[in-house]
């Protein structure tokens, strides 16, 4: 499933029908008032129809007083004093009860004459509909109708901008930090991570640069083991080599003085002692030709299938007896795994790192030895309760001719990991339970010697 995709639509959805459905709902709301629009267009209408019939009503009467087509009523002035006060010369009046009739004074010598007429309409009536059909609230909408709409569309934009700004920043965050981690990777700095979160395809693009990250560092840290060998191994031929011319006259030669130091002589003793002193100085320089040879030797690999917890119980029975006074416990997996690798790298690495925890642990010690898998790859874990190693020593615990025990040459761990190398996995130093050191040896389920892991 495209979730990012999916993301990004509802985005946009949300975006754009969200503030548009507000704005249209608003609009409705404001054009339900239509109704009273109507209605003060419909005042409108009757205030001038109501004017025009006054206008008429009073043409016609002061047309027809004027032509003398009706009878005035003949009043004192007494009867009409605003009328006769005010100095007009005529004038109109609404009378009647509620206005439905004109009345027109006209001045004439000292008498006023009234004409009336009914209108046939309640003009108080009327005009007070045609106010009550008019209210204030309905005219301040007309004044302000254009400028709430545009007031409530500007809050309604600025609100959706204001999301959607926030939520491209929670999008774009993650891609951000991915593409620095890439820039620091890219620099050289493998040690850089990503934090994880999200299960859509930019969280599986961080875990994914997160595990390239680490095996870049895991290879560049390999790399560098595997170069150093390399420059160890070509001083190591180069010294056997050396060496070696330089034995075998000294052997021969020593021997001819052992042989010759047997018949009767005066310096007998001291021959005898003399040939047993180089004697034994050619045997430990012979030991060490042999342990720089085998470790500048690369033996071919010859990979089969082997069962690993027999591997491990076997390597430890043969060291019970080389160590009687050790307790040596067994933790195996009960999956019973089973590897494609060769068997004499594999017993090699297992008796150096066993030998080596039963020499840290001392008499009455203990020494755990446990399998387990680890989804694609298989773990031989050897831990002691011996000192254990400090910060130090575990920088340079590969590093070769570094030893950490008396009569050490420094060369057996550097041998362990380069066959654990060869097998297409790795030796690493981890936390032990006992308190003292712990190795693991790793088996991948994936690497150029085409080991696999099976779960029996």
């Amino acid at each position: 499933m495209n979730r990012l995709r999916n993301r990004l639509i509802v985005v946009f959805v949300l975006a754009t029908l969200l503030p548009l459905g507000l704005t249209l709902w608003t609009t409705l709301r404001l054009l339900a008032l239509a109704p009273f629009i109507e209605l003060d267009a419909v005042s409108q209408s009757l205030e001038k129809t109501g004017r025009e019939l006054y206008r008429e009503t009073r043409e016609s009467l002061q047309r027809d007083a004027r032509e003398g087509r009706i009878e005035p009523k003949r009043l004192k002035p007494e009867a009409a004093p605003m009328f006769w006060d005010s100095g007009s010369q005529e004038t109109f009046e609404l009378g009647g009860n509620r206005g439905d009739r004109l009345d027109y004074y006209l001045r004439h010598d000292d008498e006023v004459w009234l004409y009336s007429r009914p209108i046939g309409v309640a003009m108080e009536d009327l005009t007070r509909q045609i106010a009550q059909a008019r209210p204030a609230q309905v005219r301040k909408f007309r004044r302000g109708f254009i400028g709430a709409l545009l007031a409530v569309a500007a809050a309604l934009w600025l609100a959706s901008l204001g999301a959607l700004i926030y939520l491209a920043h929670r999008i774009s965050r993650p891609v951000q930090e991915l593409t620095q981690g890439l820039v620091h990777v890219a620099a050289g700095d493998l040690a850089a991570r990503v934090p994880e979160g999200g299960s859509d395809e930019i969280g599986a693009a961080v875990q994914a640069f997160n595990h390239m990250a680490n095996e870049l560092q895991h290879a560049r840290e390999r790399l560098i083991h595997v170069t150093r060998l390399e420059s160890w191994q070509a001083l190591a031929r180069k010294m056997a080599h050396e060496v070696k011319n330089s034995l075998t006259p000294i052997r021969l030669t020593i021997e001819e003085i052992a042989i010759r130091s047997s018949e009767s002589g005066p310096d007998r003793a001291f021959l005898e002692q003399a040939a047993q002193i180089v004697v034994d100085e050619v045997h430990t320089l012979e030991r060490r030709v042999r342990a720089f040879s085998e470790f500048a030797a690369e033996p071919p690999v010859t990979p089969s299938e082997l069962d690993i917890n027999a591997i491990v119980e076997e390597r430890i029975a043969f060291l019970k007896s080389a160590h009687p006074e050790v307790i040596y416990n067994l933790r195996l997996s009960p999956e019973r795994p089973t590897a494609q690798a060769d068997p004499d790298l594999i017993k090699g690495v297992l008796t150096n790192l066993l030998e080596n925890a039963a020499e840290a642990a001392r008499p009455g010690g203990v020494v755990l030895a446990s399998t387990s898998i680890d989804g694609s790859e298989l773990h031989i874990d050897v831990h002691d309760s011996g000192p254990g190693l400090s910060m130090q020593a575990r920088l340079t615990l590969f590093e070769p001719t570094i030893s950490f025990k008396r009569g050490g040459m420094g060369l057996g761990l550097s041998i362990a990991r380069r066959s654990a190398l060869l097998c297409g996995g790795d030796l690493q130093a981890v936390d032990g339970e006992l308190g003292g050191a712990a190795f693991r040896f790793v088996l991948g389920s994936r690497d150029k010697n085409g080991i696999t892991v099976n779960r029996g």
